[in-house]
């Protein structure tokens, strides 16, 4: 069924999966504040709104894909008293657990249903609508949001209640922090070993090693074309966003009382590499900060 969506950030990630809910038959109305951004997704189908009250008025549906919980609770504060009443407003930013339950609690109040569910696969999964999309909010609200998830995504999970979606998105990107930097120091091991990267590749691919940030997202230049470390390590996924959500979980260890000594390493680790790189790096350069501080040329 066709609906009516207004979609809020056309960036990097908002803007292709704008797009594939237009290659899916739904009507989107976006708006971002980057002129460059609305235009891109104008191309792509979208109707571009002036304002974001413009692109939620008379929408079914209010998907948002944001920087940060200031800027949905900001949002929300501007556009709840223009959409219509029982609109269904689906956060797909990643915000601390905390504002995502503010938000569906201002949304509520507001007469609306809410649901966070923010995503993971990056630029590449957005572009080919193979996301996977970590879903929090009452299950009518998830059913009714699912055939539009599953069109800019390959898996689609409802995992309780309002903000268990954001809880998910810091669980699963701690794993990966600390995964990156352990694929990254194996392979600045083998090289002090001698061993060549496509070696160590072929083994621990096919091993127990394997993980997405050595498949996929391979740290160094070679065993997988597609990584960011064949093409200077331009951003899939940034590194300032990277520590952004290692911040987010961090937050989460320390408010929960939880013993996560890897998770908190990693959260330092890549805020240090962030501030020197910060969105101009694809989060799996980190292996060059690694390898410099071995006292080798990166």
């Amino acid at each position: 069924m066709s609906r009516t969506v207004a979609f809020i950030g056309l960036g990097h990630m908002g803007g292709p999966m704008a797009a594939n809910l237009v290659k899916a038959g739904h009507r989107v109305r976006g708006h971002d504040l980057a002129p460059e951004s609305l235009e891109a997704a104008a191309g792509a189908g979208v109707d571009p709104a002036a304002s974001a009250g413009q692109a939620v008025t008379g929408a079914d549906l209010v998907i948002t894909m944001l920087p940060a919980g200031d800027h949905v609770l900001g949002l929300y504060g501007d556009i709840l008293d223009v959409a219509s009443p029982g609109t269904l407003f689906v956060d797909c930013s990643t915000i601390d657990v905390a504002d995502a339950r503010t938000a569906h609690e201002r949304a509520v109040a507001a007469g609306m249903r809410a649901l966070d569910a923010p995503v993971s696969g990056g630029v590449v999964g957005a572009e080919a609508a193979t996301l996977t999309f970590m879903a929090g909010g009452g299950s009518d609200e998830f059913t009714e949001a699912e055939p539009l998830l599953a069109a800019m995504g390959r898996k689609v999970v409802h995992c309780g209640g309002a903000g268990a979606g954001q809880a998910a998105k810091i669980c699963n990107n701690m794993i990966l922090g600390v995964s990156m930097i352990a694929v990254s120091e194996a392979f600045v091991l083998g090289e002090s070993l001698g061993l060549s990267h496509q070696a160590l590749y072929d083994v621990a691919s096919t091993a127990s090693g394997q993980c997405w940030a050595l498949s996929v997202n391979c740290p160094v230049p070679g065993p997988v074309p597609a990584s960011p470390a064949n093409h200077d390590y331009r951003p899939g996924f940034a590194a300032s966003l990277m520590a952004k959500d290692l911040g987010l979980a961090a937050n989460a260890v320390r408010s929960g009382g939880v013993h996560a000594e890897l998770g908190l390493r990693a959260a330092e680790l890549f805020v240090a590499y962030a501030e020197q790189v910060g969105a101009t790096e694809d989060f799996s350069g980190i292996v060059r900060t690694i390898r410099n501080q071995n006292g080798e040329q990166a």
